[in-house]
């Protein structure tokens, strides 16, 4: 679905509640997982504030995370490397969606929810929930960007403390994405176990 940000938010009030916003980070990358979050407001508290994880600088970002989960319902799912190989980055990131949401409904009851996804797809095989897939939808719909949020930290975390193991490749500096760096290390030092073997950019040297 595409349209505008004001026409959206008023379709959005005649869903059936509640309404969970889900979005991944991770996907684009050659090393690490793949991460997704699902986010069930509780309350108004700092809803205004939320933006999309690609808006804002990396001390906000954190901020707002931390606020996000501090007042409302959370979860994250996360997709292995070895299931991106396995399946594809699409699959594995509808895998880590599905189960952020399963999360989630340990603490929420999902029963009549709709399920609000950043992008052009909606969660296949997952029929027990009513779904609306949305266009630059971190950016339009403040769920979807809380969701953004919290994901993007949690795997931009993930990634800082695995440089630490992996001191090759710079992970602190890109978060697994393809920069030149990262290229160049691979070529230099070969794939870690972290990295995606079926990826251009890392089959090439396995």
């Amino acid at each position: 679905m595409k349209l505008s940000k004001a026409k959206l938010n008023h379709y959005l009030k005649s869903l059936p509640a509640p309404l969970v916003g889900i979005d991944e980070v991770g996907r684009g990358c050659l090393a690490g997982p793949v991460y997704a979050a699902a986010v069930c407001f509780k309350s108004e508290i700092d809803i205004k504030k939320y933006k999309d994880s690609k808006a804002v600088d990396e001390i906000t970002r954190r901020k707002l995370s931390e606020s996000v989960q501090r007042n409302h319902h959370t979860a994250i799912g996360i997709a292995t490397v070895d299931e991106i190989d396995q399946f594809n980055i699409l699959q594995a990131t509808f895998i880590a969606m599905r189960r952020a949401v399963e999360q989630l409904a340990e603490q929420v009851d999902l029963k009549n929810a709709t399920l609000l996804i950043d992008g052009r797809d909606k969660i296949p095989k997952f029929d027990r929930y009513n779904q609306l897939a949305i266009i630059e939808g971190d950016d339009k719909v403040r769920l979807i960007s809380a969701a953004s949020l919290v994901a993007k930290v949690a795997r931009d975390q993930f990634m800082t403390d695995l440089a630490a193991q992996f001191v090759n490749y710079g992970f602190e500096r890109h978060k697994g994405y393809a920069t030149q760096f990262h290229r160049d290390q691979i070529q230099k030092f070969g794939p870690s176990e972290w990295h995606r073997q079926t990826f251009a950019g890392v089959r090439e040297y396995c």
